[in-house]
């Protein structure tokens, strides 16, 4: 076992892969730029269906059309002894680990072969008595007809789910050095009943959120409660972005910018922040955001694209971006999604827009600001919504973002994730 790294040991880093970059499983040539950019953002509303336990999904309203597995990042896991490999979506929206197993007596059509846990020598099921057990009561756990194995049920609000076996697994990440790191005795859900919305390109899911069953809290003390990310631009010419733990997770040097990072008891997933204000130019707009999670008004998350915020917010700061762009040819989208869109040609200049958190001004670049939609077309990469707010990836872009859990702190450091 020396080609493996041990999580005790340290640090580690592992790649994330956008899933509509080419090399995922879910990269669709024959779909425009266009089609991509307005996909990821319909997948950021359906993102509210899920986070929201007060929002309901109405199957009339094309919004709702959503799948489950609707994170923006891949990461390539093993499962098992031998190890089985698994593409799986990287979900700070979520806790549990799990993928389709085994048999399934009600599976969703999966393109890649499914994980059988016969076929693995280190897979062991979980007893209703265990700790492991009591840390997914949020998932629905409850003990087998029998009362001898330990089972999960996780629901999402476009009405897809997934339940199966709890169990303790091997579960190996391949790292940017080339050695595995192999975490023994992972909790994952072994699911044999999962149907729904869920995309037959996906595998599973590792949920990276801040509940007691997700993969950051299950490393807990090997990686000091610290993990980071850094993700590339969409137009980046590398596909790529950094996910880092532990020693390698720390966020240093000139430039650091800190916020408090809140949680809510009664939401543990949700990494949850207090947004004060964004500036565009010198006009400063207070921001109320959600009244979900105490005194975090905004959730910060990987695998939304957008940023979402209350429509009366959404309209001051499009009305001042627009009010301040000065150059360029105003234009609409060609997928009708985005309502603030320019040509960018040489002559374009944006305002300055800064993100006012609480202890930290982040100043946001271009990028962060407007999203490509193809060639010819940005659009301002914010959205109205009224049920919840998010802190979306496009934002986070060649930021080096960085989460302290004993701490509770989340840092912000401007880098070039290209480099990372």
């Amino acid at each position: 076992m020396s080609a493996f790294v041990d999580a005790q040991s340290g640090g580690f880093s592992i790649n994330l892969v956008h899933r509509d970059s080419e090399g995922s499983p879910f990269y669709n040539p024959k779909e425009t730029p266009a089609r991509r950019v307005g996909n990821a953002g319909r997948r950021s509303i359906g993102r509210v269906h899920r986070f929201s336990s007060r929002s309901i999904s109405d199957p009339s309203d094309p919004d709702a059309q959503l799948t489950a597995n609707n994170g923006e990042y891949l990461v390539n896991i093993s499962l098992g002894t031998p190890p089985f490999p698994i593409v799986a979506i990287a979900d700070t929206g979520s806790d549990i680990i799990w993928t389709q197993c085994k048999p399934c007596t009600d599976c969703y059509k999966q393109d890649a072969p499914l994980f059988d846990p016969k076929s693995s020598s280190s897979y062991r099921t979980v007893s209703c008595s265990s700790n492991a057990c009591n840390s997914l009561q949020s998932e629905g756990s409850s003990c087998s007809s029998d009362g001898s194995v330990c089972e999960y049920q996780v629901s999402y609000g476009d009405q897809s789910h997934t339940q199966g076996d709890v169990a303790a697994e091997t579960l190996t990440l391949e790292s940017k050095t080339g050695n595995p790191v192999a975490l023994p005795k992972t909790v994952i859900g072994c699911g044999h009943d999962n149907a729904g919305t869920f995309s037959p390109k996906g595998s599973g899911i590792v949920g990276l959120g801040g509940g007691p069953a997700s993969l950051v809290s299950q490393l807990g003390s090997s990686i000091g409660g610290k993990f980071s990310y850094c993700m590339v631009p969409y137009a980046a010419a590398k596909p790529t972005s950094t996910m880092n733990f532990g020693t390698n997770a720390v966020v240093s040097g000139n430039g650091v910018l800190s916020t408090p990072l809140i949680s809510d008891p009664s939401q543990p997933t949700f990494y949850f922040l207090q947004l004060e204000a964004v500036s565009v130019g010198s006009k400063k707009i207070a921001f109320q955001g959600s009244s979900i999670g105490g005194s975090g008004n905004i959730i910060i998350d990987s695998g939304t694209t957008l940023t979402l915020v209350p429509t009366d917010f959404f309209s001051q700061l499009s009305d001042a971006v627009e009010t301040q762009v000065t150059g360029g040819t105003k234009t609409s989208d060609p997928e009708g999604f985005f309502s603030l869109c320019y040509v960018p040609d040489s002559s374009l200049k944006l305002p300055p827009v800064t993100a006012h958190f609480k202890g930290a001004d982040v100043v946001l670049t271009s990028d962060n600001i407007f999203i490509q939609v193809n060639d010819k077309v940005v659009c301002l990469a914010f959205y109205a919504n009224d049920q919840l707010s998010i802190y979306g990836n496009v934002a986070q872009q060649n930021f080096l973002i960085g989460y302290d859990l004993p701490k509770q702190t989340l840092s912000f450091k401007p880098t070039d994730c290209t480099n990372t």
